[in-house]
């Protein structure tokens, strides 16, 4: 329950995180679609720094786990604390649901109207 638990508030906080990046840079996501970006290109980006966001977490939470290895091995029972199955399927796990979490952001800045984010500010 408490992995599923952390998984969610990581996915909430990445989705927060890339809906305020969507929103100021409004501006910017006009601009490209104005010039000519299509929304494909204005999706792949928005996904892509998602995924770069989550591909450092895990990176990063992988390097924590492998360093405090030897800390938990006397805590846990019958089970390997570098087990690679293990390690990679959460890691995988964490970058798919952040994928998600980035599409609605993603889709949100697709649908921007150019002419309107121009005119603002």
């Amino acid at each position: 329950m408490f992995g599923v638990a952390a998984l969610l508030l990581a996915a909430v906080g990445l989705f927060a995180v890339m809906a305020a990046s969507v929103r100021q840079r409004h501006r910017e996501i006009g601009v490209r679609v104005a010039l000519g970006a299509t929304a494909s290109d204005v999706r792949r980006l928005v996904l892509g720094e998602g995924l770069r966001l989550s591909a450092l977490g895990a990176a990063i939470g992988l390097a924590i786990t492998v360093g405090s290895a030897p800390a938990l091995r006397s805590l846990l029972y019958d089970v390997q604390p570098l087990d690679p199955a293990a390690m990679l399927s959460a890691a995988v796990l964490l970058i798919g649901v952040s994928g998600l979490a980035s599409y609605l952001p993603a889709r949100r800045a697709t649908s921007m109207d150019p002419i309107a984010a121009l005119r603002a500010d």
